[in-house]
């Protein structure tokens, strides 16, 4: 999974294509449960493009996308928000999948 590395790039790929961005950070428990699947989630829908952006580095885009708890996913196609599976809870790979199927 790309990694986000500036805004320029997240405004770019927001507004391309459709992306879903995983909000995370390396030393978060929540995160790290999903770490096993979440690459063959990823190729599994490969009709979105998967990038992690890391909360400590991002964290104006977090607030500004009202993502306060990780980890969490903020899906766009051509820079419209298609939907958002944001909150503090620990993730299932059923749950990430559904929130996939629902977009």
């Amino acid at each position: 999974m790309k990694k986000l590395e500036s805004m320029e790039q997240y405004e770019e790929l927001k507004a391309n294509g459709k992306v879903i961005f995983l909000f995370s950070a390396d030393w978060c428990p929540d995160c790290r449960f999903i770490d096993p699947f979440i690459d063959e989630v990823a190729a599994a829908h490969s009709e979105y493009t998967f990038i992690y952006v890391d909360r400590d580095q991002f964290l104006d885009l977090c607030i500004q996308l009202d993502v306060f708890g990780i980890p969490s996913f903020v899906a766009f196609e051509q820079g419209r928000e298609l939907g958002r599976f944001v909150n503090k809870d620990r993730k299932t790979r059923e749950q990430i999948e559904e929130f996939i199927a629902s977009l």
